[in-house]
């Protein structure tokens, strides 16, 4: 049976190490009663100060829906979360991350690009921040033997309550708008919420 992490663990280091990030990862492990590990990996900061952490246990088991009659347990779609942030590593952060890593065993959601996950709590000590909007991120998927699918990753932005009514109300794509015009820079982790008109 391939060893989905390791082929997980192995394609983020080869493109860290092409980003310039050549130190091995940091990591913190997160476990919830029930549930197996997720392991948290810091790699960064990479030249332009910022740290990307990364789930590493999301994509060990593939997503379906709780409802869906699954027959084929092997082939579903499977994925790993990463968040992009300036500065020193938020307190509290690595367990946010690991929460929204075990949802899809969890609550049975689907991690997929303009999915809204709202923890409902601050995602770090102090955040404003207390939901995460997923796309797709700069790190290509990780090949797994066929036929299984390839691995996601995918880039969980944090945002406010108020963001978050907006992408219920707009969309995922009205926010990312509102960011750009905003000139608001996700990658801060004391940014200003977007005030979208």
């Amino acid at each position: 049976m391939i060893d989905v992490l390791a082929k997980v663990r192995e394609h983020l280091r080869e493109h860290f190490v092409r980003a310039g990030v050549t130190a091995n990862p940091g990591a913190a492990s997160v476990t919830f009663l029930g549930t197996e590990t997720i392991e948290v990996l810091r790699f960064g900061p990479d030249g332009d100060g910022v740290v990307h952490y990364v789930s590493l246990g999301c994509s060990r088991h593939p997503m379906f829906e709780p409802t869906e009659m699954v027959t084929d347990a092997l082939h579903g779609p499977r994925a790993e979360v990463v968040v992009a942030l300036r500065g020193p590593t938020p307190k509290g952060l690595a367990r946010s991350l690991a929460v929204l890593a075990a949802a899809p065993s969890v609550e049975g959601l689907i991690l997929e690009p303009d999915a809204l996950i709202d923890l409902e709590t601050p995602l770090w000590d102090g955040a404003s921040f207390t939901a995460f909007l997923l796309s797709d991120s700069a790190i290509g998927d990780v090949t797994l033997t066929d036929p299984l699918p390839p691995v996601k990753l995918l880039k969980a932005t944090p945002i406010t309550a108020t963001e978050a009514a907006w992408v219920r109300l707009k969309g995922a794509d009205a926010m990312r708008e509102a960011w750009q015009q905003d000139s608001v820079d996700v990658l801060d982790p004391s940014r200003r919420a977007a005030k979208p008109s």
